[in-house]
Order: structure tokens, then C-alpha cells, then sequence
């Protein structure tokens, strides 16, 4: 194929590399083409120039060689042939008549030496006169014999210096023809130079001058074919040749190139397609070409022709036509005109004008989609996500229809793709007898659904008139769809990781066009995208729902057993994951209660886990009775243990690096016979007080650190609540999250408490939850609200005991007395024998002061203190032994008891549970039966 390459024109215009111009410009850029043109004429010429004068030297050299031969043949021959020269070689000395002569001839013939010899070769003349009488060097045979030898010798040294010598030797004789001696002459070869070397100059100046000429247009040379190359190299060259070949059959606008005498020069693929021109069409005039006459009017004539639109059968081509050499003057230069055309069919360029305008809203919706879907981890809202987005710009109607084990968090089997539940509907549902958002639906095998789940891939139905397992699957919800004008269908599956999760259906109706087949693939796309986000909100929600769970089961399920405190709580789990939030109600010794209000930093299920190993530690830690602050304390070393635990390198890996960075906590212990409540807060929100009158108060506890920093003090702080007051604890999400400081949360909360004088505990904690739950909970929310009791003085009975054993009789007839007074006469001697028992034991084993304290309520307590820190223990008494069954006694007489400390000292108490007045304990078990375990067999 022909191609033809015009020069750009104007100094304003780049070649089509975008190389630099300085790089250009580079005079001898070895890579551009001009650069190696320039660089291999510039060696020629060197080569020829040197030759040239090379081969005039050597010729001057010669010439004056053979000048110096022929100048020392004439000497020797004109001093042999002078006479009285063969007399004097046969005279006695024949130096002495010679010698004068010789070097007289010798400086007149300008030669550097003349010698006359015997036939022998022993010189008889030499300018230096030391060198006489000694062997000529040199060829004399062929001169005896009457030649005339010329040759180039040494010799010794003469005037003109040593070396070697271009000499003549020739034969002298006598008048009879005989050769009576030799006479030589030469001349030096540093003397021969000198003949040629006035021409070296001009040898040289005219090589000098023919290489500057040769540059000079080698420079020319360069330089045109440098802009006319553009300073490419020869592989660019090559690229560029074929880059724009490739362009120019590839576009998809036909390119004609017509020259000064209309003739066709070059047509592309394009334009052989849109005129239908045939394969021989380069090179030959337009006018015989079969085009349309507006068509060959158009390439004939030199007018510019912009966007003009003419007919080539059935097609509309929009042709452009523009000089190839717009800056030429054209009756200047007739030759280089011409025109390149271009040609467009508007017809195919509005087809895809239309296609590209399609795509163009299908990327933008796929993109929304992806912002839109997915925003929140609920499986129902992104599935209602999907089904928005894709109305109305994509379908008329949509829904969305999941495997329940999808909606409950689970993972989705095969098992139930045959009953799905409607779970998104948006568009035309109202005007569309359409399955209602959570129905149950049960498809049957024929319905595209259930063939998309089995097949994996989209399922079209162009025309719904004609799908009959559509319209088998209901048939008569399926004839008032078509009658209200449903048209068409693509059911696509929701798949993610390989697994259906479900399907989503984009319908059309009669006013839409109906959907093809290329919709099937940007419906997959859709709902690809759609699947990931519901498989991650499932995923969620089996997590939220586990994590859930395990904390609902960690917390308390109920209300334990006591008569201080009317409690009620609430616990909201939050959104985006189960937090750490815990609290408790754990009765204690002495009708005393302790309220607990944690909250482990963290959420999901390790933070779930890790509240529960406090509360756990909370309880053992309570059933020791240590005073709040060491309560506080010891959990404070167990989070610092737990800390360490978490980060070691087996627990990282196991975890995730998930460890425990620290834990708030409020720990309060309420005496319902003082009316005291002593508490401590490790970096948790302050109580709120809500007075019998209303009045809203934050007691002034103390802070401390949270829990895990280690080594840092608990204070406590003691409150006095008149019985009816409102003990309010919470955690930080109550009051605190993204949109809410927590001056205001605080706030808010003192608002809420405001107005529940009156109410229950059960009431005033809806009333809070009420007022200050977020729309979205970032947090969980923890709130328990305790409602102060006072025991009555009437069921407190409390004496003083000497440290006499001698009135252990009267301390039991005392409580006897007490007990008719309550109507416990049935467990007068159980609980006659158990304080007896414990009183013996404080007098005898303890230090004064010793006191007594009975607790009537849910069950019966009896108390004994005295002055002494020292613990008793339970044990087996020997047969022989004379005590040590006394706590075994209490032991087996008593539902609960057990030793706590204080500051005077200890208080031994045991509880006995009344049912109807009567004990629970040990019931009618006759004691004689009981102390019979102590019987010796043997005896």
C-alpha cells in the first residue's frame, strides 16, 4: 500500500512525538535520522580528503625521489666522462689529482657527494677525507660489467647528515672501452624531501579547503533532511510509520487524500467502506470512480469544505475538507497542491452517541450504588437500599426477596431457596398486586427465581405474556399484574462468596421499553455490589445477635432475693456491636445490698467475654465482703493481669490484637439499717440522687482512674438516702455519643428525673430510656435504678454480751422471747442453738466488746461480733474431742453463713430462710439424728 507523508508547515507547529525542541535541534544527535546521515558524510568526506591528499604526497614524494635519481646519475656521469678523469684513477694518487675536482663538481652539480673509486670499490675521493681509501658502500657489480646502477644506500656521514643516500654509480674508461674505475653520486634522502616538501602547504591548504566546502553542504544536506525528519531516529521513524498507519485504518472516519489533479492518493479502510470503493481505487482520477456526483465534486474542486452533509446511498456522511499544504501559494507552487477529506456517517455516529449516553447513566447509577447500598449492617435496609436505587432509572418496579436463614444472621443452605421472604419493594408496588414486604413466598421449580438460584446467572423474560412458569406460580395475582401493564422481567441472584442469599427482580411496565438482553448484565452488576453489602449486614447480624446473647446470659436474668432495695434496669445493646456494659444486684450479709455499674472498653463479643470474667470476679470478690475501695482495687490488678495476658503473642494471634485497654466501674454497698449507701467510681459517670421530694442531686464521689492502669487509690464516699430516694447508675452511652456532649447527655438526664417523684423504679427507668435514647446507639446503654428501704426498728432486736459464758442461758432465753414476739416459735430452738453456739465460740475464743443482732425479714439472721480479727473454721470433731462441733452445728442448722470483717472487728452471721414463719433449713430433722454422726461404731 502507498503512503504518502506531507512536511508540517508554520514555525508553530510540533512534531507529532512531542519531543523537545533544544533536543531537535542537537547538531549531532547520533539517534535522528539527520544526525547519522550527518555524521556518515562527515566521515566520507574526512576519508576522501585524506585520501586525496595522501595520494599527493606520496606522489610528490615520488617525483622528487625520482628528481634525485636523475640529478645523481647526470653528475656521476659528466665527472666520469671528464677529461683526464680515467688518467687520473691510473695515475699514483690518484686522490690527490681527483679529490679537488670531485668536491668542485660535486658543489656545482648540488649533489652530497661525488666518489671515484678503483674497481675494487676503494674510494679515492669523499668530502670527510678520513673516509678515503675505504670500501664504497653500495652495488658496483653491474657497473664493472659497463651499466649504470641507481639504488638507495647508507654510507658514511655527510654534509648534509647520515642516513640513507638515492645514488648513481657508473663506469669510467679508457679509449679502448676498458673499465678502469667507478665514480658514484647521490644525493640524501632528507635532501630528496626537501625537493617536495614546498608543496606540502598546498597539498594541505587545498585538502583543508575541499573539507570545509564538503561540510558545508554535508551541513545543508543535514539540515533539510533534519526538518523534513523531524529529528527522529530511525526506529522512531519506523513506529511513527506504523502508529499512523495503524491510525489511519483504524479510525472510524473515512480519510481521503486527493493531489493537484484530482487524483485519489490515498484512501483508509473507513472511507473504502463508507464509499465502497474498490481495491484498485489508489492512484487513479475521481472522476473515474463510481462515486456520487456530490461526492466527486467535493474531492475535485479546491474549495474548504466544513461539516457540509451529502447522500452516499443510504447513508449521511458529514465531509471536511482542508489543503494538504494550507500555507503553499498555489500559483506558486501547482504541484504540492491537494486536499485530504474526511469523511463521518452521521447515521452510525447517532447510534452511538445514543449508546455511549446509556452507558454514561448506567456508570453513574452503579456508582451511586455503590454509596447508596450498604450505608448501615441490617440485612432489611439493604435490601430496601437495592430496590430504591434501581428505581426509576433502571426498572419501574423492584423487589427483593432473601432466605430467612439470611435475615436471622445465618448461613443460607440450598435447602431453602424454595421459600423466600419479601424483603424490599420500591416503585409501582401500589398499583402492582405484588407479594406484601414479609410474606413468606414459596416459588415454585418453573419461576425464573428459582431458576436464577440454580443456574447462578440472570434470567430475562422479555414479555411476561409469554413466561408461563411466571405465571403458573400465581396465577391469578400474575393476570392482574399484566392487566395493570407489567411488561418484562430480569431476575438476577443476590450471590456473595459463591452463595445465593437470595434474588432481586426488576420489573418494567408498558411505558418502559421492555429489557434486552445487554440489561442482564448491568442487572448482575447491580446486584453483585448488593450482595456483598447483605452478606456483610448478615454476617453482622450473626455476630451482633451472638455477642447479644453471650451478654444477655452474663447478665442478670432476674431479681435476687432481698428486702433493701425495689430495683428495675434496662439494657440496649448497640447498633454497629454488643458492647461491655454490665451491672449487677448481689445481696449481702447483714440485709445489705451491693449495686455494681460497669463498662468494658470495646465491643463485640471479646469485650462481652471479658465483662463477664469482671462480673464473675465482682461476685467472688463481693462474697468475700471486702470493703468497696479493695473490691475496686482487686479488680484493678485483675484487668492489669488480663492486660498482660492479652498481650502476648498466643494471645494476639488468637484475639487479633483484640485486648483489654481498661474498664469503668461504680461499686456501692447499701446498709438498709443505717440508711448508708458507701460507694467508689473508677472512671465511671457519677450517680445521680433523686430525693423522696423530687429533688435531682450528683453526689460528689470521688473519681479515680479506671480500672487497668494499676497502682492507683480508691476513694470512697458515703451517702445517707432517706428511704424512697432514687439511686439512678448508668454507663457513658446513656448520656454520651456522636451527636451529644456529655454536659448535655448529664442534662438531659436531670431533665428526665425531674418529674418521676412518684413513680416506680420499673417506671422511671422507661421514662429515662424514654427521653435519652439515641435514634442510632453507637454505645450500649446500661441504667439501673434502685429504690431505697429502711428495716424497721421493730425487726432489728440487738444486745450487748458480757464476755461471761455464764449468760449464754440468757442471751438464748432473750432471743427466745424475741422470736414469740415474731411469731417464730417453730424455729426457737434452731435458732436458739445457733446463736448460743456462735456467742460461746466469740467469748471464748474472741475479745470483748461481744454483741448480738437478730434481722427479721425474708429470712431470719443472726449476728454475733466481738473485738477479735481471727477467722473460725469449720471442722471435723473426734469422738474424744471435747468442742469443735459448734460450726458444724451452725453449719447444718443455718441455709447460709459466714464471717466478714470490719473495723472493731468480725461479725459471725448466719441466715436461716423462713417459709410461712417456719425454717427452711433443716426442717423437723430431729437433732438426735444429727448428733448420732458423732457416735463412735466401736463403742
Amino acid at each position: 500500500m502507498r503512503v504518502f507523508f506531507w512536511r508540517y508547515r508554520g514555525p508553530g507547529r510540533h512534531p507529532p512525538t512531542g519531543r523537545s525542541r533544544d533536543r531537535r535541534a542537537s547538531l549531532l544527535n547520533p539517534r535522528s535520522t539527520a544526525g547519522q546521515v550527518f555524521l556518515l558524510q562527515i566521515v566520507i568526506v574526512v576519508l576522501l580528503v585524506v585520501a586525496a591528499v595522501a595520494a599527493l604526497l606520496l606522489q610528490a614524494a615520488r617525483d622528487a625521489v625520482e628528481e634525485g635519481r636523475r640529478e645523481s646519475v647526470v653528475a656521476a656521469q659528466s665527472f666520469a666522462n671528464a677529461p683526464g678523469v680515467a688518467q687520473a684513477l691510473r695515475s699514483r694518487d690518484p686522490t690527490a689529482v681527483l679529490q679537488p675536482k670531485a668536491e668542485a663538481a660535486r658543489k656545482k652539480a648540488g649533489v652530497d657527494f661525488i666518489v671515484a673509486m678503483n674497481t675494487q670499490g676503494i674510494r679515492y675521493t669523499y668530502p670527510y677525507p678520513q673516509e678515503i681509501g675505504k670500501k664504497f658502500v653500495g652495488t658496483i657489480g653491474p657497473a664493472l660489467e659497463g651499466r649504470t646502477v641507481i639504488e638507495q644506500a647508507g654510507g658514511p656521514p655527510l654534509p648534509a647528515g647520515k642516513g640513507t643516500a638515492v645514488q648513481a654509480v657508473v663506469p669510467v674508461t679508457d679509449s679502448r672501452g676498458t673499465v678502469v674505475g667507478l665514480v658514484s653520486a647521490g644525493i640524501t634522502v632528507k635532501n630528496v624531501a626537501r625537493m617536495w616538501m614546498p608543496q606540502l602547504p598546498i597539498i594541505l591548504g587545498t585538502g583543508a579547503v575541499a573539507l570545509a566546502l564538503a561540510t558545508a553542504g554535508t551541513t545543508l544536506v543535514y539540515r533539510r533532511l533534519r526538518r523534513q525528519t523531524r529529528g527522529l531516529a530511525p526506529v522512531e521513524l519506523t513506529r511513527m510509520y506504523e502508529h499512523h498507519d495503524a491510525v489511519l485504518h483504524s479510525v472510524r472516519e473515512g480519510v481521503l487524500i486527493t493531489d493537484a489533479d484530482g487524483r485519489l492518493l490515498l484512501a483508509n479502510d473507513e472511507a473504502q467502506r463508507l464509499l465502497g470503493l474498490p481495491a484498485d481505487a489508489q492512484g487513479r482520477p475521481v472522476r473515474e470512480l463510481a462515486l456520487p456526483e456530490q461526492i466527486k465534486d467535493v474531492l475535485i474542486s479546491r474549495e474548504t469544505v466544513t461539516d457540509e452533509v451529502h447522500l452516499a446511498e443510504d447513508r449521511l456522511l458529514a465531509v471536511n475538507k482542508r489543503p494538504t499544504f494550507p500555507d503553499a501559494d498555489a500559483d506558486a507552487d501547482e504541484g504540492r497542491g491537494g486536499s485530504v477529506v474526511t469523511l463521518r456517517d452521521t447515521t452510525e455516529l447517532a447510534a452511538v452517541s445514543g449508546r455511549a449516553e446509556v452507558a454514561r447513566k448506567r456508570l453513574t447509577l452503579l456508582y451511586e450504588a455503590g454509596v447508596r447500598i450498604g450505608t448501615t449492617l441490617d440485612v432489611w435496609r439493604t435490601a430496601q437500599e437495592l430496590a430504591e436505587v434501581a428505581v426509576p432509572r433502571f426498572a419501574d418496579l423492584v423487589t427483593v426477596d432473601l432466605l430467612d436463614a439470611v435475615l436471622r444472621g445465618w448461613e443460607p443452605t440450598a435447602e431453602g431457596w424454595r421459600r423466600l421472604r419479601r424483603a424490599a419493594i420500591s416503585g409501582k408496588q401500589q398499583m402492582m398486586p405484588v407479594y406484601p414486604l414479609g410474606e413468606v413466598i414459596t416459588f415454585s421449580p418453573g419461576t425464573p427465581q428459582m431458576r436464577t438460584l440454580r443456574q447462578g446467572r440472570s434470567v430475562l423474560e422479555a414479555d411476561l405474556r409469554q413466561a408461563r412458569g411466571w405465571q403458573q406460580q400465581d396465577p391469578d395475582r400474575a393476570r392482574k399484574a399484566l392487566e395493570r401493564g407489567l411488561r418484562s422481567l430480569v431476575t438476577v441472584p443476590l450471590q456473595a462468596r459463591g452463595v445465593p442469599l437470595g434474588v432481586a427482580n426488576f420489573y418494567r411496565i408498558v411505558d418502559s421499553p421492555a429489557y434486552e438482553p445487554e440489561d442482564r448484565s448491568f442487572a448482575e452488576e447491580l446486584a453483585a455490589r448488593a450482595a456483598v453489602a447483605i452478606d456483610n449486614a448478615r454476617r453482622f447480624t450473626r455476630e451482633h445477635a451472638m455477642a447479644v446473647t453471650l451478654q444477655r446470659s452474663l447478665l442478670p436474668r432476674g431479681q435476687p432475693d432481698q428486702d433493701a432495695l425495689e430495683v428495675a434496669w434496662r439494657y440496649l445493646p448497640a447498633e454497629a456491636g454488643v458492647g461491655g456494659d454490665w451491672f449487677d444486684v448481689i445481696p449481702l450479709p447483714g440485709a445489705r445490698v451491693a449495686l455494681v455499674m460497669g463498662d468494658v472498653v470495646g465491643h463485640g463479643v471479646h469485650a462481652a467475654a471479658t465483662m463477664g470474667r469482671l462480673r464473675t470476679a465482682v461476685h467472688n470478690f463481693a462474697t468475700l465482703d471486702l470493703p468497696v475501695d479493695e473490691v475496686l482495687g482487686n479488680l484493678d490488678d485483675l484487668v492489669v493481669r488480663m492486660d498482660n495476658e492479652e498481650g502476648t503473642e498466643e494471645a494476639a494471634d488468637d484475639h487479633e490484637g483484640e485486648g483489654v485497654t481498661g474498664a469503668t466501674c461504680l461499686y456501692a454497698i447499701y446498709d438498709p439499717i443505717a440508711g448508708v449507701c458507701t460507694m467508689a467510681r473508677a472512671g465511671h459517670p457519677d450517680p445521680v440522687v433523686v430525693a423522696p421530694d423530687g429533688t435531682v442531686t450528683c453526689p460528689e464521689v470521688p473519681a479515680s482512674a479506671p480500672l487497668g492502669l494499676g497502682g492507683y487509690p480508691f476513694e470512697t464516699a458515703e451517702l445517707h438516702l432517706p428511704e424512697g430516694s432514687r439511686l439512678v447508675l448508668y454507663t457513658n452511652g446513656l448520656v454520651e455519643d456522636r451527636a451529644r456532649d456529655l454536659d448535655i447527655g448529664l442534662e438531659g438526664l436531670r431533665r428526665a428525673l425531674d418529674g418521676v417523684g412518684g413513680h416506680t423504679p420499673e417506671e422511671t427507668c422507661q421514662a429515662v430510656i424514654d427521653a435519652l435514647k439515641p435514634a442510632h446507639p453507637s454505645d450500649d446503654i446500661a441504667l439501673l435504678v434502685a429504690r431505697t428501704r429502711l428495716v424497721p426498728p421493730s425487726c432489728v432486736a440487738e444486745w450487748d454480751v458480757p464476755p461471761d459464758p455464764a449468760v449464754v442461758p440468757s442471751v438464748r432465753a432473750k432471743c427466745k422471747e424475741k422470736l414469740r414476739e415474731w411469731g417464730l416459735e417453730e424455729i426457737g430452738f434452731t435458732s436458739e442453738l445457733i446463736l448460743s453456739e456462735l456467742v460461746t465460740n466469740a467469748i471464748r475464743y474472741g475479745s470483748p466488746p461481744v454483741n448480738v443482732r437478730l434481722l427479721y425479714g425474708r429470712c431470719l439472721i443472726c449476728e454475733v461480733s466481738d473485738g477479735s480479727s481471727t477467722s473460725p473454721r469449720l471442722q471435723r470433731a473426734a469422738t474424744m474431742d471435747e468442742g469443735g462441733r459448734g460450726l458444724f452445728l451452725v453449719a447444718q442448722f443455718a441455709q447460709r453463713w459466714g464471717t466478714r470483717y470490719t473495723s472493731r472487728g468480725k461479725v459471725i452471721w448466719a441466715e436461716q430462710t423462713l417459709h410461712d414463719g417456719a425454717s427452711a433449713a433443716v426442717g423437723s430433722a430431729p437433732v438426735d439424728a444429727l448428733l448420732d454422726q458423732y457416735d463412735d461404731s466401736v463403742l
